[in-house]
Order: C-alpha cells, then sequence, then structure tokens
C-alpha cells in the first residue's frame, strides 16, 4: 500500500506540472483524456410512423475535442438526411453501425443551422472517430460531406431587411447552395488518396474545395 501511495502521488505531481512548470488548463486535460471528444448518455430513439425518421426520447449531448458541447434536444426528428443518400449503400445507413450517435448529432446541427455548416461537418468526424471508426472511414465520409453536402450561408442566418424593388423584405432564410451529384468512382478515389496520403482534416478541406471547382 506505501508503493502503491508514491507511485500514484508521483503521477499526480508529473500529470500537474505542465509545460514551463505549469498546470495544465481543463481545456488541455480534457485533450489528452478524450482525444475525440466523448458522449454524455446514449440516444434514446423510437421509429416514427412513417418507417423512416425517428423521434428522440432523451437529451443527447456531445462535447468535442475543443470543449463545445453539440446538444441534440428530446424531441428532435432525424432521418440520416443530413448525408447525402448515395453514400448510404456505401458507407452504410445513417443508423447504422459506428457512426450512429455521429448522425444523430449531425442530422440536429443541420437542422438547427446556429452553426457554420463547416464545424458540423468537423463535429461528425471526430464524433464518428468518438464512436469508434477508422480513420480511413471517417475522413472519406468527411470529405464526402464536405464536398457534396447540402449547406448553407450563415452570413446571412438572421433576419435582414433588404430593400428590392422599392419594398422592404425580410431575408430570414439561409441560401442553399445547390448540392452536386455523387458517384461511386468520386467515393472511391477520395477513399483511395486517404488510404495512400494520410491527410489532415485541413488537407481533406482544400482538397475538397479544389475538387468541385
Amino acid at each position: 500500500m506505501h508503493r502503491l501511495g508514491a507511485v500514484l502521488l508521483s503521477a499526480v505531481f508529473l500529470f500537474g506540472c505542465g509545460s514551463a512548470g505549469t498546470a495544465p488548463s481543463w481545456r488541455e486535460v480534457a485533450r489528452q483524456a478524450h482525444p475525440w471528444g466523448y458522449y454524455s448518455g446514449s440516444p434514446v430513439t423510437r421509429w416514427n410512423p412513417d418507417g423512416r425518421s425517428m423521434t428522440l426520447l432523451n437529451e443527447f449531448r456531445y462535447t468535442d475535442p475543443n470543449g463545445h458541447v453539440w446538444v441534440a434536444p428530446a424531441g428532435s426528428v432525424v432521418d440520416g438526411a443530413s448525408i447525402p443518400r448515395p453514400l448510404w449503400p456505401f458507407m452504410g445507413g445513417p443508423f447504422e453501425g459506428k457512426y450512429r450517435n455521429a448522425s444523430v448529432l449531425h442530422d440536429v446541427a443541420y437542422d438547427r443551422k446556429n452553426r457554420p455548416w463547416q464545424e458540423c461537418d468537423r463535429m461528425f468526424y471526430n464524433a464518428m472517430r468518438c464512436s469508434g471508426v477508422s480513420a480511413v472511414e471517417a475522413k472519406t465520409m468527411f470529405y464526402a460531406l464536405y464536398r457534396f453536402g447540402r449547406h448553407w450561408d450563415f452570413k446571412v442566418k438572421r433576419a435582414k431587411p433588404v430593400k428590392m424593388d422599392r419594398k422592404l423584405v425580410a431575408r430570414a432564410e439561409p441560401r442553399y447552395p445547390r448540392a452536386q451529384a455523387i458517384t461511386i468512382h468520386d467515393i472511391e478515389t477520395a477513399r483511395d488518396w486517404i488510404r495512400n496520403a494520410q491527410p489532415s482534416v485541413e488537407e481533406i478541406e482544400q482538397r475538397a474545395d479544389a475538387d468541385s471547382r
């Protein structure tokens, strides 16, 4: 017991020493303990009569690696629509496999649109990794969403009066760029590149932007 106490005391001392003799912040501690973030609870859902959507019966939370909390409130309706349907046969349905929890959060984030879509897609990537999805699969899905997802212009999300044809109108709804067509060839090419090059998330964003031009 005496030896165990000494080991634990040493571990606490080393952990609390941070660089330059300063203790790490709580965010740094959280990143070390949860490099991909962490979930609070598990989603409990009920299938709806339409046969393709579900209602969330409890609040479901995910804290990302930067400490931002993403909330899927009870009563949220999810149907996987935030993930392009052509990806379903390739990656599996949105409620199947390890990325199911991430899919629920992504659906709610896309429905609420209270953050830029780029942040929502990054959250989805981190949440997938938190759920145990492999780096290649998670990055391939991230690439597909970043390039082919149905996004919005966050800058015009809030209603602003705009003068048009001598009439004052309110632009309350975000604009939706038209989603591009997606093919299995596009996804397979991206997956091969990701598997061989092992790019960072930032490099994937750059590649997706270039491929969209």
